[in-house]
């Protein structure tokens, strides 16, 4: 396993981040437990989870897992979903932020957490607001560093600049959905966080299983992409698009004779400002695979035929941008 700093600091995170979405739900306790010691032991220290997974019952189970290696372990949780019925329950106030850590704190059984992510941007709270909430679980030891999720462009550019200013720490990462399937982030996002040094941890690299080969152009009988909502509903990923790209994967995992999944992260592992893709998994079995995805490289030829077959429309303002590009040589 290899390790990269997550975007401007000198944060060392494993190439791979362990998501624990399924943990306490589809993936029982004990089997949970034995992920995340299997993890460690082939060098993985990243774990994302977030206080709304399986009503913080996620949570519990990390913290469980972590005892006697939490020093050694990059812990990462989220805030701002709905945690009770409550009217202040949910966002980025300041007072849900404070309720939430010391909620989140207690389950993990850690007096810290390593990246405080707020879940998705918050239209009723003043950003300000939220990040000087978040300063100050930074000045006082709670949190070591914070990110985001599920932000536009503008306000992740919005929230670092009001953090310079302001002398606020900065997010140092965003985790977005980001997959073969779902390149929305290349329009501005990736360019973005190039230019500002921010980590991209994205979640979904397998397009909520569509790219693990398991299904075909009828629907599907299990699985995430058998549900009729979210992000990785079978209307959201059953077009002829992502079926080509799928083709594409099938055809080089039997070239590779690698399974399909690790070549979909694969792909995702060597590309530019990637730094680690939340991968997660049902079974034992599906985790070996998962893992399956480093300590070998992709040639060259076969991710650039990825990479091609799976890119966005050359559209507006991209293509008139690039046709006025100055000519430096």
């Amino acid at each position: 396993m290899n390790y990269r700093l997550l975007g401007r600091s000198g944060l060392a995170v494993s190439e791979l981040c362990l998501g624990a979405m399924t943990f306490g739900n589809t993936t029982n306790e004990q089997d949970s437990i034995e992920m995340i010691r299997r993890f460690f032991e082939k060098g993985g220290n990243f774990i994302d989870t977030a206080d709304v997974y399986v009503n913080g019952r996620s949570e519990e189970i990390v913290g469980k897992a972590i005892q006697g290696k939490r020093s050694e372990t990059v812990l990462a949780t989220k805030v701002r979903m709905a945690t009770s019925g409550d009217i202040n329950g949910a966002g980025l106030s300041r007072k849900h932020i404070m309720d939430g850590v010391e909620a989140s704190l207690k389950r993990l059984q850690t007096d810290y957490i390593d990246l405080y992510q707020v879940h998705v941007w918050d239209q009723a709270t003043p950003i300000e607001e939220t990040l000087r909430a978040l300063d100050d679980l930074v000045t006082s030891g709670k949190v070591r560093y914070i990110g985001c999720s599920n932000f536009f462009a503008w306000q992740l550019m919005k929230s670092l600049a009001l953090s310079d200013v302001n002398r606020y720490v900065r997010f140092i990462s965003i985790q977005p959905q980001y997959s073969l399937v779902s390149r929305q982030m290349d329009r501005e996002m990736i360019s973005l966080c190039l230019e500002e040094k921010i980590g991209i941890v994205p979640w979904a690299p397998l397009g909520g299983g569509f790219l693990t080969g398991r299904y075909n152009r009828e629907m599907p009988t299990e699985g995430r992409l058998t549900s009729k909502v979210g992000e990785s509903a079978w209307d959201n990923r059953a077009s002829d698009h992502n079926f080509a790209i799928l083709e594409a994967v099938l055809e080089i995992a039997k070239q590779l004779d690698k399974a399909p999944a690790q070549v979909a992260l694969r792909w995702l592992l060597q590309k530019e400002g990637i730094t680690s893709p939340i991968f997660g998994a049902r079974t034992l079995d599906q985790f070996e695979q998962n893992m399956g995805a480093v300590d070998w490289e992709m040639p060259s030829g076969l991710w650039d035929k990825l990479d091609e077959i799976s890119a966005l429309p050359d559209d507006y303002p991209n293509r008139f941008i690039t046709k006025f590009q100055r000519p430096l040589k």
